[in-house]
């Protein structure tokens, strides 16, 4: 994709902004958006448009923005964020991460927790399109990051311009722009903008690709060109997805207790790289991940399925994959959580929230206040438990390898509830809290379709 015309000034304009619209059309009759707003040029500039697009067809334009708490002034740049915006009659709200930092993939747990307050946010608010600021060098960025990874085509295309979600879209208008246009819009209109001191920092492998540019762009390797390389590979995965979702509607069976059963003869008869994406993408709904697994690990499990059906279980993308009990077929996998790499996820009576991901939840109220209240895998030790208290559960369907995934809720006595074996319903309601709501939804649905990369 070009990038779009600019009026005398070099900036983009309202007009071929819409002209970005309305690739994403339709929206409501007066559009309520969102628009994810760090601070820097490109996020300050894409508020500034979204604002005056919503409001000439009579809806709102709501700037978020995420204080990771990760650097000492970063409360201080998010208000500086609201004062600017404030001053262009932009709503804003800051959203905040709170809680322990993990000491390992730091920047990864930041950006799962950027989206996930992001969405929360929406949700909770009935907005139904989250506007995200990546412009052409961020486009032609990934792209050579994915690469240096070992990507495949699924990695290539980079980001798509729509990923849907459960109950939100993620819209990249800006996909086709760069950034200089949007640091000539936000000068035209005499805007100022918040420098991130990560944007520097040689630590991150962005920042340093970023410092590369020049001399690869001396190579051909400009951005623009690399930006139009993932276009036409977005292209080859759409074709990829159509293919992928025959064969999985044809092979894997999705169980709401959170597990997948797949067929391996038909996975293993796809062509492969169709019969890869497949795997990828049962594992990603199951593990609760955003992303799929490393490529050469995923071909190693691949070969095994394809090769001999899976002689012994595995692990990968936080899920175990095995056999299948005898009375569910010979030729049937086994997809199911990894239960100790789940984390257990703080919670009050009445709350909403996502558990590992893939569960989507609400606890009743109860008749009294609750302490201590959590939500986590059964584990094997709560599994032992409920067969002393229930010993006719050992005659539930469920397979024994997903018992201790199951999601649980905890109080500070122990098992509360398991509603995926109706365990809880016959306690006590007006002193106990129950689990009103639980709904298998991940991130990556086995149905979504290409457009559903972030």
């Amino acid at each position: 994709m070009g990038a779009p015309r600019q009026d005398a000034a070099g900036a983009l304009g309202e007009r071929a902004f819409a002209g970005l619209m309305a690739a994403f059309a339709p929206f409501e009759a007066r559009p309520r958006i969102a628009v994810a707003v760090s601070g820097g040029a490109d996020s300050m500039a894409l508020a500034l448009l979204a604002h005056a697009w919503a409001a000439r067809r009579g809806g709102r334009a709501l700037a978020l923005t995420v204080d990771h708490g990760l650097r000492p002034g970063s409360a201080a740049e998010a208000r500086k964020v609201k004062r600017l915006l404030a001053a262009r009659g932009i709503d804003h709200r800051i959203l905040v991460w709170r809680g322990a930092k993990p000491g390992t993939n730091l920047q990864a747990a930041a950006r799962a927790a950027r989206y996930r307050l992001l969405g929360e946010c929406c949700r909770r608010l009935g907005v139904l399109h989250l506007l995200l600021a990546h412009h052409r060098e961020d486009q032609a960025e990934t792209l050579l990051l994915r690469l240096a990874r070992g990507s495949g085509v699924e990695g290539l295309a980079a980001m798509a311009p729509v990923a849907e979600r459960a109950e939100l879209r993620l819209l990249r208008p800006l996909l086709g722009v760069p950034r200089e246009q949007l640091k000539a819009t936000l000068a035209k209109a005499a805007a100022g903008w918040v420098e991130d001191p990560s944007n520097r920092d040689p630590r991150h492998a962005r920042v340093r690709l970023r410092a590369l540019m020049p001399a690869l762009a001396a190579e051909g390797m400009t951005a623009p060109r690399l930006a139009a390389t993932a276009a036409r590979l977005g292209r080859a995965r759409q074709a990829l997805e159509a293919e992928v979702a025959h064969l999985l509607g044809a092979s894997a069976t999705v169980d709401p207790a959170g597990h997948v059963l797949l067929a391996a003869a038909p996975l293993a008869a796809a062509e492969a790289e169709v019969g890869l994406r497949a795997l990828a993408r049962v594992l990603q709904s199951v593990g609760g991940s955003a992303h799929p697994p490393r490529l050469e690990r995923l071909e190693r499990l691949y070969r095994e399925i394809a090769a001999a059906g899976l002689p012994a279980p595995r692990t990968l993308g936080g899920c175990r994959i095995l056999r299948a009990p005898a009375r569910h077929g010979r030729d049937l996998l086994l997809v199911c959580r990894e239960w100790r790499r789940t984390e257990a996820l703080a919670l009050r009576a009445g709350e909403r929230a996502v558990w590992d991901g893939r569960f989507r939840l609400r606890l009743g109220r109860g008749g009294a206040p609750r302490a201590g209240l959590s939500v986590g895998a059964l584990g094997e030790a709560g599994w032992s438990f409920l067969l002393r208290a229930m010993p006719a559960l050992g005659r539930t369907p469920l397979p024994a390898a997903v018992r201790p995934a199951l999601p649980a809720l905890f109080g500070l006595e122990g098992v509360i509830a398991v509603p995926h074996l109706s365990y809880g319903r016959g306690r006590d309601e007006t002193a106990s809290v129950s689990v009103r709501t639980l709904i298998f939804a991940p991130a990556r649905a086995l149905a979504s379709g290409a457009s559903s990369v972030a």
